[in-house]
């Protein structure tokens, strides 16, 4: 314990802790469905430049900022940016770091309880039978509550698996971090990377589906993803949607990192254990996921249909394309319910890592027990839900992830490199970084750290904040009906941020309460 607060019990357990905190859907749904409608190879170019420059610079920040906190006895931002920055306003930057991974749970737990959801529909073939787009993508509408169904309709399996992903997450972290998220992590990870290798193989003895079609066949949907169309790189969107990726691939911009990173013992390594944290989520990413819904969709719809799949959304490959292709697969019914659950083991790790700034912030700076503080994380998942869940069809859950999802965390990731970088002092910071380390970081990182990442981010923020902060503010192309509820998202956003606000006044106020009691 440093400070009465826990420590990782394990080398094996933070690393597979930290890497389930960034395997999330995001590799399996997000990744496939962005580099498809990015041009495939042409995307994986500036993905492994962000990656280079951005997405591990940053993560080494963020985990030398959150054993920094450890030593200071907090777990959030807050605090940390105080001691960076001293001036009032840094404590409430830093309360970024805790409202925006908190909404950022909210809505990811309710996809987490699709994935669940779908595993069950799967191992009691409630689909079977649905065995084209419109047939399927009925069904999961149907589930969401935009239409009425027999098997799926009404929300009541929305709201039954919901409130079993809700309840698996709390009771992970009312366990705590050694007997909570790090068993939890040493489960599920290695079960999710088996399925996923399993699935992998199953797909690459598929061969070509249609006998007619020679040339369909999961091989060419691995050409498709690695055989770069050079000339797409001149387009800005190709980039940007690279960069965005890896924030979350990596997660990067959240703050869970460096809660995760204030658990570590003091002279800890975080070096050498950062950068195999981002080699098993891209080997999870890269290679697992991008041997699964590419490859097998091109196999049986072809490229170009794939490609207009994608470009449909995030969720049509995974949740009606993969139910679709499993039903023509022997033993379809199996490997569907090993894909769904795979990709519940792969949420259920990363959202128990978001709720934690919530639960350690009430944890270090208002004493609350853990149970107690997890508890009112519960409390507030369960009300902010409600809309998201209602208002689905209404866009809501779009708005909500623009705000946090993209404009966000890309503000956030900004902010930390440039505090830790130009006002703590990159010098400070280097110290910082290399202490205890395995291996010393070369020098060449100093000064991307320095010069490189902040204008990255800084370009991809303003990039963004131009390309869809605009249309977005001013709701262009929304329908008229639809507003009301994008106007509610944004208060709903707003209203968190205020309350954490407040709750950072309230607990500076306490320890300079209790500060002039002691004197």
């Amino acid at each position: 314990m440093r400070q009465g607060r826990e420590v990782w019990a394990t080398r094996t357990g933070l690393i597979l802790a930290m890497a389930g905190n960034a395997v999330g859907l995001g590799n399996f749904l997000r990744f496939p469905s962005v580099a498809a409608r990015n041009g495939g190879g042409a995307f994986m170019i500036p993905y492994f430049v962000a990656l280079l420059l951005v997405g591990i610079p940053l993560m080494w920040v963020e985990w030398s900022m959150g054993r920094l906190g450890g030593r200071l006895g907090s777990g959030t931002t807050p605090r940390i940016f105080q001691h960076l920055w001293q001036h009032p306003l840094a404590r409430y930057l830093g309360g970024l770091g805790i409202a925006i991974p908190l909404v950022f749970c909210v809505y990811y737990t309710y996809i987490e309880s699709w994935t669940l959801a779908f595993a069950y529909f799967s191992a009691t073939g409630m689909y079977w039978g649905l065995t084209d787009q419109s047939g399927m993508g009925g069904f999961l509408h149907a589930y969401q509550g935009f239409t009425q169904s027999e098997n799926s309709g009404s929300l009541f399996y929305a709201y039954v698996f919901m409130a079993i992903t809700l309840a698996a997450n709390l009771y992970i972290l009312a366990k705590g971090v050694v007997r909570g998220i790090e068993r939890l992590a040493k489960i599920a990870m290695p079960v999710l990377l088996l399925f996923a290798v399993i699935l992998v193989v199953r797909v690459f003895t598929l061969g070509a589906p249609d006998p007619a079609l020679p040339d369909q066949t999961p091989m060419a949907g691995l050409a498709f993803l690695w055989e770069p169309d050079f000339s797409r790189l001149s387009e800005a969107r190709v980039w940007l949607a690279a960069a965005g990726q890896i924030f979350f691939t990596l997660s990067v911009g959240l703050g869970t990192i460096v809660t995760y990173a204030s658990y570590l013992k003091e002279k800890d390594d975080i070096v050498l254990s950062g950068l195999t944290t981002a080699s098993t989520n891209e080997f999870a990413e890269v290679i697992l996921g991008g041997c699964l819904a590419i490859p097998i969709a091109v196999a049986f719809f072809g490229t170009v249909q794939t490609i207009a799949i994608a470009e449909g959304g995030m969720f049509d490959l995974g949740f009606q394309t993969m139910p679709i292709i499993f039903q023509q697969l022997p033993l379809g019914q199996i490997l569907a319910t090993m894909w769904f659950l795979l990709l519940f083991f792969a949420g259920i790790t990363s959202s128990s890592a978001l709720a934690m700034p919530a639960v350690s912030f009430l944890q270090d700076e208002f004493d609350w027990t853990r149970r107690k503080a997890v508890t009112a994380v519960g409390v507030s998942i369960c009300i902010l839900v409600q809309p998201i869940i209602l208002f689905l069809e209404f866009g809501f859950l779009d708005e909500v992830d623009f705000w946090i999802g993209a404009f966000g965390i890309t503000l956030f990731a900004a902010l930390e490199i440039v505090l830790f970088a130009w006002v703590f002092g990159m010098g400070k910071g280097w110290k910082e970084i290399n202490m205890g380390a395995d291996i010393r970081l070369p020098r060449f990182f100093y000064y991307v750290i320095k010069y490189v990442t902040p204008v990255f981010l800084l370009t991809i923020f303003a990039a963004w904040t131009y390309q869809e902060g605009k249309p977005r503010i001013l709701m262009e192309n929304v329908e008229p009906e639809n507003r009301p509820y994008l106007w509610m998202a944004r208060g709903l956003v707003l209203v968190v941020i205020l309350v954490v606000f407040w709750l950072i006044h309230k607990a500076w106020a306490r320890r300079q309460a209790r500060a002039g009691g002691e004197a």
